[in-house]
């Protein structure tokens, strides 16, 4: 499938030039083709901010949800129509920061979702506060003197409470993020993609060559399977590691475990169809 399928043709996208969502977009449209995944099957959710803005520049169904919220109705869409494929995207601030919660809650759920987080460690819309991720001492308009509290670690949290699927990846490094999503999408069950990238307007400290210089990629003999191995290396922090950390394939999803799902992945709003159409004569009636 081409990946052009996904483009929205003329529109004009409110990131600043040179904004690492530009590549994530890119690299996001590249693993959806190659998957084959049809547009009217996928949904992408969001909740605010500059990375919360990318299902606007996508061809398919989308929901925006409120600031940190995207996790809810990523799920509530999922077990309503398993037949979807269903990610919910935005950045470091509205998944780790308002969504802290409801991230700790998808993680134990364990929703068939993907859920991918721009990782810029900044809030970006709101004109350059820290975020959770914020190194110590990056200084901001209201933190004028640093930093002082240790960065959030998406990884060594989500890893701690068995995430079925957990990753890192860098948007400057095209092909290795578009297999890495590529192989959170095909996972069964919450897949968590941390993807750094750079905001060129508001963190000019943590830039494209300082990732470039402050990461590396798990070896070719790096167990992910090994859940204690894995949450060891997410607490490295001098040199940061990417790739896939941790998969549990035998973890049960969260339709699964509530029964709702059939082996035809029949949406629920098809199970019923006496009591449906009972409902419809009700409201012709009505009428």
């Amino acid at each position: 499938m081409d990946a052009k399928v996904y483009d929205m043709g003329e529109i004009d996208i409110a990131w600043c030039p040179g904004c690492g969502n530009f590549s994530i977009l890119k690299i996001l449209k590249k693993a959806l083709s190659e998957l084959e995944i049809d547009p009217k099957n996928l949904v992408l959710v969001s909740g605010i901010g500059q990375a919360a803005k990318i299902p606007h520049y996508l061809r398919c169904h989308y929901f925006n949800g409120l600031h940190g919220r995207a996790l809810p109705p990523a799920t509530a869409i999922k077990v309503a129509n398993p037949r979807l494929t269903v990610i919910a995207e935005s950045g470091d601030g509205d998944m780790y920061g308002e969504g802290g919660n409801h991230l700790i809650h998808a993680i134990r759920r364990n929703p068939d979702i993907t859920n991918i987080v721009h990782d810029n460690m900044v809030y970006g819309l709101t004109k350059g506060q820290a975020s959770p991720t914020s190194q110590c001492g990056f200084k901001t308009p209201v933190q004028v003197n640093g930093v002082i509290l240790q960065p959030f670690n998406p990884i060594a949290l989500a890893i701690s409470l068995d995430a079925s699927f957990v990753a890192r990846a860098f948007s400057g490094h095209a092909e290795q993020t578009k297999e890495i999503l590529k192989k959170a999408i095909s996972h069964k069950g919450y897949a968590l993609v941390d993807i750094f990238q750079p905001c060129v307007s508001f963190n000019k400290v943590n830039t494209f060559q300082w990732f470039q210089e402050r990461t590396y990629y798990l070896e070719e003999t790096f167990d992910p399977f090994d859940r204690k191995q894995a949450f060891h290396r997410s607490l490295e922090q001098d040199s940061l590691p990417m790739g896939i950390f941790y998969i549990n394939p035998d973890k049960s999803s969260f339709g699964e475990n509530v029964g709702i799902y059939r082996q035809d992945s029949t949406p629920l709003v098809f199970r019923d169809e006496d009591r449906n159409k009972k409902l419809l004569k009700l409201f012709e009636t009505k009428k």
